[in-house]
């Protein structure tokens, strides 16, 4: 499992939808959204080709991807990678009223998983945990595709030339979840998958997919120099 996500999306229905049939998006709509999504940043596209959405989920810091088009707002900032979702920037919640949230991040490096989910401005689940630090944040009830893994149904299977070690301190891979938790929010999934019966097909391509991309540089504050 490489994965990696950092992943905002606000929404007026089923994301899969909005980016099955996605129209391009404007490039000063989408300048916006970066804007609101960094205040205080000086935002500059950064003239290269279209990102693919597969890449653009985790772009290098610095860097701000975005898609904004009717009915969806999509940003891909390694900013929104909170420890503690619930305790995302209170602007980013408020945008949410009328809408439904979405925050996704997991990084495959230290196989720590977080998502969150917002409806109308409400913290509806917060979720983030490591094998290293155990469970972060467990706010909210359990959705109903989490609950196989939190019922042991999909253990950590040990590695042969591993099998002396300690058991996973886990009852679920976190990327694993964090994938399934894709598929549930945003109709794909990436590397790492391992599928299930139950989980839905993927209905989104996420190479045909694209994003713009932005450099945003912090500028300084009234009275303080360069």
């Amino acid at each position: 499992m490489g994965a990696k996500t950092a992943v905002l999306a606000y929404a007026d229905a089923a994301i899969a939808g909005f980016l099955q049939d996605a129209p391009a998006s404007e490039p000063d709509q989408d300048a916006a959204l970066v804007a609101w999504v960094r205040p205080g940043h000086r935002i500059d596209a950064d003239n290269e080709e279209p990102w693919e959405l597969a890449d653009a989920l985790y772009p290098p810091e610095g860097t701000v991807c975005a898609l904004s088009v009717p009915g969806l707002d999509l940003v891909c900032d390694q900013e929104v990678m909170l420890g503690r979702p619930s305790q995302l920037p209170e602007h980013l919640v408020a945008a949410s009223r009328g809408r439904r949230l979405y925050l996704h991040a997991m990084h495959s490096v230290v196989d720590w998983l977080a998502f969150a989910i917002w409806d109308d401005g409400s913290l509806v689940r917060s979720l983030s945990l490591s094998p290293d630090n155990g469970i972060i944040e467990d706010i909210g009830e359990r959705l109903p595709f989490e609950l196989p893994y939190w019922q042991g149904q999909r253990p950590v299977e040990p590695l042969l030339p591993f099998e002396g070690n300690e058991p996973y301190p886990l009852p679920f891979h976190p990327l694993d979840l964090g994938e399934r938790a894709m598929l549930e929010f945003f109709g794909f999934h990436i590397e790492g998958f391992s599928g299930q019966d139950d989980a839905p097909e993927p209905e989104v391509d996420v190479w045909g997919v694209e994003l713009r991309g932005f450099r945003v540089t912090a500028t300084p504050r009234d009275g303080v120099a360069d």
